[in-house]
């Protein structure tokens, strides 16, 4: 199946302030999107509104070639915002067995196998809560290697990651992208995403200015 992420004069509001509007943008399969901007510029707001968990206040965002023509588009994404989404008291192999039955589905990974992907397949027993913020971010990221989605939308994928890790977020968007996937990261921070289309969040007052 082949899908292509269409975004058409998007708008949304955070609280009463419009915080962006009128973008466009589309990508196909292994292609990715980098966002950047200044903080307030709207970046997470659109990842969310994307992910479905925020209204638009203007525009539509669709999914062509989806098996269903009728699904959300946020049935499609996997959203990793700047909290991890797991529960410190589970152990970080019960926290993944979740995630791996609530979404899993396709070409997911094992947890062991996802675990060996981020470096921890040694911590999988311990508590989650008893991670470093590094170690809890690879683990987050695992949690994408678990529940498959061709949407991967990912807000400061590198937070709390030394340079090593570093890469190898940016191998697994690679792989991901390989396999027909489509990318989608907010960030502060250089990432190498090769090919990848850039767009700068400015702001509204800035664009209604331009």
């Amino acid at each position: 199946m082949t899908i292509r992420l269409v975004v058409e004069g998007l708008g949304a509001r955070r609280g009463e302030a419009l915080i962006f509007r009128n973008l466009r943008f589309s990508l196909g399969p292994g292609e990715a999107l980098l966002v950047t901007g200044r903080n307030g510029s709207g970046k997470s707001t659109l990842l969310r509104v994307l992910a479905g968990l925020l209204p638009a206040e203007e525009g539509r965002v669709r999914l062509d070639g989806a098996a269903d023509p009728d699904a959300r588009v946020g049935e499609s994404c996997h959203y990793l915002g700047h909290r991890n989404a797991m529960k410190r008291d589970l152990t970080v192999e019960e926290n993944l067995r979740f995630w791996a039955a609530f979404t899993g589905k396709g070409e997911s990974l094992v947890v062991e196998a996802a675990l060996a992907a981020v470096g921890l397949e040694a911590i999988g027993h311990l508590p989650f809560g008893y991670l470093s913020a590094g170690q809890q971010r690879r683990i987050a990221i695992a949690r994408l290697l678990v529940s498959h989605r061709p949407i991967w939308l990912i807000d400061e994928p590198t937070a709390a990651l030394d340079e090593a890790s570093e890469r190898m977020v940016e191998r697994l968007i690679a792989t991901h992208r390989a396999a027909g996937g489509l990318a989608i990261a907010a960030t502060h921070q250089p990432l190498d995403v090769p090919g990848a289309t850039r767009l700068e969040m400015l702001g509204f007052p800035a664009e209604e200015e331009a």
